[in-house]
């Protein structure tokens, strides 16, 4: 009886375990497709390939948008820059007489050109880098994947001009003090100034035996790099508040009224708009940069997964 009934019905077709038996819990539509790949069909791997290539285009556009949100927020921090120099210039050379180096009020005008220029534009541009507040040429896309060492020389550089330019600022206004006999660093803008100049002198020497030299170990940059970025957000900052107290301190005792021939600041003549307008951009310059520094996704790719083998300046392949 048996073997008529098989004889009837033929030989038994191979039997697949349906997608509720193994999956009681989700009969849907992907584990369908997952019980008819395994039964033998071969469709079920083409909706995934499409499914890839979907996901794949959302990210490579928000790349290219992130990468040009960089470059705008980079051309607008070089266009500050550049206006805070051309003002600083501008304010001193028409309005206070211009320049010399003779103890004259004359040499004071020296002291907020370059304070302003080595201190808050070139200090601002030579601190975006990497993670750490320390350059923007690190952060800019087009130097990502290439030798780090002509940028890292370039960024040394960079800071040391901008310290050299700050302490020749700084000579500038003592050599004035001394000769008409004013007191030095009695003012809360003196002391901030000195406090900003002292820590940037203090991150460069820390930078180079940290970063930079053959001896330095891996422990020793690991130890450093939190007070290096800590050091460098510190020192812009205390650098804008002493520039915008400068100019404020600088206009106060300039525009007296009467007393020097001068409309008094209270009146908004245009060397006061000037002076403010001068505030306006460093401000403005400062949060650029502290943009640029705090976007994650415009911090330099590490080179590799063993990027924390650090190898020294000297040591390092062309």
């Amino acid at each position: 009886m048996r073997q008529q009934q098989m004889h009837r019905g033929g030989p038994p077709s191979p039997s697949c375990p349906s997608t509720s038996d193994r999956f009681p819990l989700k009969p849907n539509l992907a584990l369908r497709h997952l019980n008819t790949a395994e039964c033998g069909s071969e469709t079920s791997a083409e909706p995934e390939k499409h499914e890839v290539r979907a996901d794949n285009a959302p990210t490579d556009l928000s790349r290219m948008r992130s990468i040009m949100n960089f470059y705008v927020s980079y051309l607008l921090c070089l266009v500050l820059g550049l206006a805070c120099v051309v003002c600083v210039c501008l304010w001193n050379s028409r309005w206070r007489g211009g320049f010399a180096w003779d103890g004259s009020p004359l040499q004071f005008n020296w002291h907020p050109v370059l304070m302003v220029t080595g201190l808050i534009v070139l200090y601002g541009n030579a601190i975006i880098r990497l993670p750490l507040p320390g350059a923007v040429v690190y952060r800019i896309p087009l130097t990502w994947g290439q030798n780090k060492l002509p940028w890292k020389l370039l960024h040394a550089v960079l800071m040391l001009l901008a310290l050299v330019l700050s302490i020749v600022g700084l000579c500038a206004v003592f050599n004035f003090h001394n000769a008409k006999n004013i007191p030095n660093l009695y003012s809360l803008h003196s002391w901030i100034g000195i406090a900003a100049t002292a820590l940037f002198a203090i991150q460069w020497v820390m930078g180079f035996a940290g970063f930079l030299l053959p001896c330095s170990p891996t422990s020793l940059r690991k130890l450093l790099k939190p007070i290096h970025v800590w050091f460098g957000g510190s020192i812009l900052t205390l650098s804008i508040i002493a520039c915008i107290s400068g100019i404020n301190e600088k206009l106060f005792f300039s525009l007296k009224g009467n007393s020097n021939g001068t409309q008094p600041y209270s009146r908004l003549p245009p060397e006061a708009v000037l002076g403010n307008s001068l505030g306006v951009l460093i401000v403005a310059f400062g949060l650029v940069v502290h943009r640029i520094l705090s976007n994650q996704e415009w911090q330099r790719p590490d080179s590799g997964s063993g990027n924390m083998a650090y190898t020294p300046l000297l040591q390092e392949d062309n």
